[in-house]
C-alpha cells in the first residue's frame, strides 16, 4: 500500500509537470503578464522530468520525507498551472503577478528540497538517476532567477508612505514586471484595486484596505507619470491645460463627451472602455449609472479656441484608436522621452522645474502630492536613496498581499479564484494552536496537534510560520504525552517541520533528540516509532547531530525497530542507521546492537529493502567488527546474489562490501569465490556504474593475487 501511494505521487507530479509544460502552446500565452515566471518554472520542470521518469521506472521506494516532497511539489506545480490558465485581462495584474511569483518561489524552494533529499538518499537510488548529479541539479535550480517584484512593491509603498518616492525607475519596474504596459491597463488596474479596497472596508479589514490604498496610489502615480511624459512629447509652445486632454488617450480631445460621473473624455476612447464591459469612470473610479455620452460643447468651444490661438492641431482620435499601439507603452515612453535632447526626462528622472504640472487632483490618496511626479531636489535625493535600498536584504512587513482573493466589479465577471488563508491568518491560527498545545485538556491538545500536523504536511511557508511562532518546544514536550494520538501527531509534526533545513537546528536545540529516542523506545503506536526514526534521520543530515544522536542512545532502539518494527519502521530505521553509520564512532555501536543480522535478513527481496540494507552493510564493512559480523551472519551469499541480480546501485554497494571482506580474510575470499561471484563481476566491469566497475575490477584483481598466493603456499 505504501509503495503504491509513493508511486502514485510520483506519477501525479510527473503528470502535473507535463501539463505545466503544455501551457506554452496556449494562444497568446506570451502576452500573459507573468510569463517570465512560467519560463522559470519551465527550467525547473525540465530538470525534474527525466529524474522522475527514471525513478518511476526503477524499483526504488522513496522515503516518507521524499514522498511528502513529491506531493508538495505536485501541488505547487498544479496550482501554478491553474493560475496561468485562469488569467483574465480585466482582473488585477499586480495581485495576479504576486500570486504567481509566490507560487513560483514555492516551486523553486520545494524543488530544491526534493533534489537535496535525493542527494541525501543518493546511495539508495539507481545509478542512472544521478546523471546529471543531484548536486548539479541543485546548483542549476539555484541559478533560476528569483528577483522578487513583491519586495520592490513593498519598498515603494514604504517610500510612498514616508513621502520620499517612489522614483520613476521604480514605477517603471513595477509596471513592466506586472504587465501594466499601457495607460489603459494602468487605469483598469486602479479600478479593480478600488473595488477590492471597498470589499476590504465592508469586512472591516483595515490593514488590507490600507495596503490596497497604497497600491491604488502607485497606479495613480504611474498614470500621472505617463501623462507627464506624454505632455513633454507634445512639444507644444505652451503648456496644454489638463482639461483639454483625455485621461484615456493622454492626447488633446477633438470630440469631448461627458459620462455619468461628470468627467469628460474623448468619445471614441471612452466608448471603447465601455464596450470592454468597464461600467466605471476611469478617473474617479465611480460606477456609471448609464452609458449615455453627452457632448461637452463648452470644452469643445474652449479647446477649438485654444488650438487656433496657439497654432496646435490635435491628432485624429480614430487614427489613434485603430493604430497598433493606441495606448503608448510605459517603458517605451520613458526611453523615447529620455532619448530626446529637448525632453525634460533625464536619466529616467523628471526635472522638477521643467516638467509641466499638469494634474491637480481633487482627492489625493495618502502619500500622493498634487503636482504629479514633480518633486523638490531634497525629496528626489531621498527617493534615490530609497531606491538604492531595494538591493538590500528584504525586511519583514506587518501585512503581505492576500495570496488569493475574490473581488467584485460592476460590469465585469471576475475570475474564479480559490480562497486560501493568507500568511497572517495562518500565523494567527498557529499562535492559538500553540496555546492549545499547552492546555490541560487532552481533547484540546489532540485537536491542536492534529491541526498542526495538517498545516505542516505540504506547505513550506507553513513550516516556517509554525517554527517562527514557537511551536517546536511545545511539540517536543508532547513527545512524553501518555495519549497515543497526541504523541504520534506531535512526532509527525516535528518530522514535517524538519524538512526545512533551518528548522532542523531549532528542533535539535529545543532538546528534541532524547524525547525522540523516548518515543522510539516506548512509543504507543508503530507510526510514532517510525516517524521518530525518520525525524532522527532528518536531523542527522547535519554532521554535528550524528554524534549527538549516537551518544544519546538512539542506535539500540533504531536497531530494535529495524528488526521488530513495521515495514515502514524498518525502512525508516535503516535510513537513519545508514546516515548515523557514516560517522565512524557510530559504526561499532550499530554492529554491537546486532544490526548486521537484521540487515542480512532484510536482503530478502520480499521486504523490498535490498537497496537500503546493502548500503548500510557496505558502510559497516569498512570496520573490522563489521567485516566479521557480515561473514558470521551469512551475509556473503546474499551479497553475491545482489551483485548478480540487484540494481546498478545495489551491485555497486554489494561489490564494495565484498571487496572489504575479501581483503580482510582469505577465508571470506574463498567463500565469495565459491558462491560464483566471478561471472557477475565480469559483467559488472562492462555495464555497471563508474564506481561499480572500479570495485568489480579491483575485486577481480584481488582474486588473481589471492589465487597466486594460494599456489605459492601449495
Amino acid at each position: 500500500m505504501m509503495v503504491q501511494m509513493e508511486v502514485s505521487w510520483l506519477r501525479v507530479l510527473l503528470d502535473n509537470i507535463s501539463s505545466y509544460l503544455t501551457l506554452s502552446s496556449m494562444d497568446d500565452f506570451s502576452s500573459n503578464p507573468a510569463h517570465k515566471y512560467y519560463i522559470r518554472g519551465e527550467e525547473i520542470s525540465k530538470l525534474l522530468k527525466p529524474v522522475l521518469e527514471n525513478l518511476i521506472d526503477s524499483d526504488a521506494s522513496p522515503s516518507e520525507l521524499l514522498n511528502n516532497g513529491f506531493e508538495e511539489l505536485a501541488q505547487y506545480c498544479d496550482e501554478l498551472r491553474e493560475q496561468f490558465e485562469s488569467w483574465q485581462p480585466l482582473s488585477t495584474r499586480i495581485f495576479y503577478v504576486l500570486r504567481i511569483e509566490s507560487l513560483a518561489s514555492k516551486l523553486r524552494e520545494s524543488s530544491l528540497e526534493v533534489f537535496q533529499l535525493l542527494k541525501h538518499c543518493e546511495q539508495h537510488l539507481p545509478a542512472d538517476l544521478i546523471s546529471p548529479s543531484f548536486e548539479e541539479c541543485i546548483e542549476l535550480v539555484k541559478l533560476v532567477a528569483r528577483d522578487e517584484i513583491s519586495y520592490t512593491i513593498d519598498q515603494a509603498l514604504k517610500d510612498q508612505k514616508n513621502g520620499v518616492g517612489p522614483t520613476s525607475e521604480v514605477l517603471v519596474k513595477i509596471a513592466e514586471s506586472t504587465g501594466l504596459r499601457s495607460n489603459q491597463e494602468i487605469l483598469i488596474e486602479g479600478v479593480v484595486l478600488t473595488n477590492m479596497k471597498e470589499d476590504a472596508e465592508l469586512t472591516d479589514n483595515d490593514t488590507e484596505a490600507e495596503y490596497l490604498d497604497g497600491l491604488i496610489s502607485l497606479t495613480t502615480r504611474m498614470h500621472e507619470y505617463l501623462s507627464d511624459i506624454k505632455q513633454a512629447q507634445l512639444r507644444c509652445p505652451v503648456r496644454v491645460p489638463s482639461d483639454f486632454r483625455c485621461s484615456l488617450s493622454l492626447e488633446l480631445m477633438t470630440d469631448p463627451v461627458i459620462v455619468a460621473s461628470g468627467q469628460t473624455y474623448e468619445r471614441v476612447f471612452i466608448q471603447k472602455w465601455i464596450d470592454m464591459g468597464l461600467m466605471v469612470c476611469p478617473k474617479t473610479r465611480q460606477s456609471l449609472s448609464h452609458t449615455t455620452l453627452t457632448p461637452n460643447f463648452i470644452v469643445r468651444a474652449f479647446l477649438a479656441s485654444w488650438c487656433e490661438t496657439n497654432n496646435v492641431y490635435p491628432p485624429d482620435p480614430l487614427e489613434l484608436i485603430h493604430s497598433s499601439q493606441p495606448f503608448p507603452l510605459l517603458l517605451e515612453s520613458v526611453r523615447a522621452s529620455s532619448s530626446e535632447n529637448s525632453s525634460p526626462i533625464k536619466n529616467g528622472q523628471a526635472d522638477a522645474e521643467e516638467l509641466p504640472q499638469v494634474f491637480s487632483r481633487s482627492a489625493s490618496a495618502p502619500g500622493i502630492v498634487s503636482e504629479g511626479v514633480c518633486k523638490t531636489k531634497r525629496s528626489t535625493n531621498a527617493a534615490s536613496a530609497a531606491d538604492r535600498s531595494v538591493s538590500q536584504a528584504r525586511s519583514n512587513t506587518p501585512w503581505k498581499f492576500p495570496e488569493e482573493r475574490h473581488w467584485r466589479h460592476p460590469g465585469i465577471i471576475p475570475a474564479t479564484i480559490r480562497e486560501t488563508g493568507s500568511s497572517s491568518s495562518i500565523e494567527t491560527e498557529v499562535k492559538k494552536l500553540i496555546e492549545d498545545l499547552k492546555s490541560s485538556s487532552l481533547d484540546t491538545q489532540r485537536e491542536a496537534t492534529a491541526r498542526i500536523r495538517i498545516l505542516s504536511r505540504n506547505s513550506t511557508d507553513n513550516r516556517i510560520v509554525i517554527a517562527r511562532c514557537g511551536a517546536i518546544p511545545s511539540l517536543v514536550s508532547l513527545l512524553y504525552s501518555t495519549d497515543e494520538r497526541i504523541q504520534a501527531d506531535a512526532v509527525t509534526c516535528l518530522l514535517n517541520l524538519s524538512i526545512n533545513d533551518n528548522n532542523k537546528s531549532l528542533i535539535a536545540e529545543s532538546g528534541a533528540i532524547e524525547p525522540l529516542i523516548h518515543v522510539l523506545k516506548t512509543g504507543y503506536l508503530e507510526e510514532a516509532k517510525a516517524n521518530s526514526a525518520a525525524t532522527l534521520f532528518s536531523l542527522s543530515v547535519i554532521e554535528e547531530y550524528k554524534t549527538e544522536i549516537g551518544e544519546a542512545g538512539a542506535i539500540e532502539p533504531l536497531v530494535d525497530l529495524l528488526g521488530n518494527g513495521s515495514l515502514s519502521g524498518k525502512k525508516d530505521a535503516a535510513t537513519a542507521l545508514f546516515n548515523l553509520s557514516i560517522h565512524h564512532e557510530n559504526k561499532t555501536k550499530v554492529i554491537e546492537a546486532g544490526a548486521v543480522r537484521y540487515l542480512v535478513e532484510l536482503m530478502d527481496p520480499a521486504f523490498g529493502m535490498v537497496e537500503k540494507a546493502v548500503v548500510v552493510l557496505a558502510n559497516l564493512a569498512t570496520v573490522r567488527e563489521g567485516k566479521i559480523a557480515i561473514g558470521e551472519e551469512g551475509g556473503i551469499p546474499v551479497l553475491v546474489e545482489v551483485v548478480e541480480l540487484g540494481s546498478a546501485r545495489g551491485k555497486e554497494n554489494a561489490t564494495a562490501a565484498l571487496l572489504q571482506l575479501c581483503t580482510h580474510s582469505p577465508k571470506f575470499c574463498n567463500n565469495v569465490i565459491r558462491e560464483g561471484v566471478i561471472p557477475p563481476l565480469v559483467a559488472l566491469t562492462k555495464s555497471g556504474t563508474a564506481r561499480g566497475k572500479e570495485k568489480a575490477q579491483n575485486l577481480l584483481k584481488y582474486f588473481k593475487v589471492h589465487r597466486q598466493n594460494n599456489q605459492r603456499r601449495g
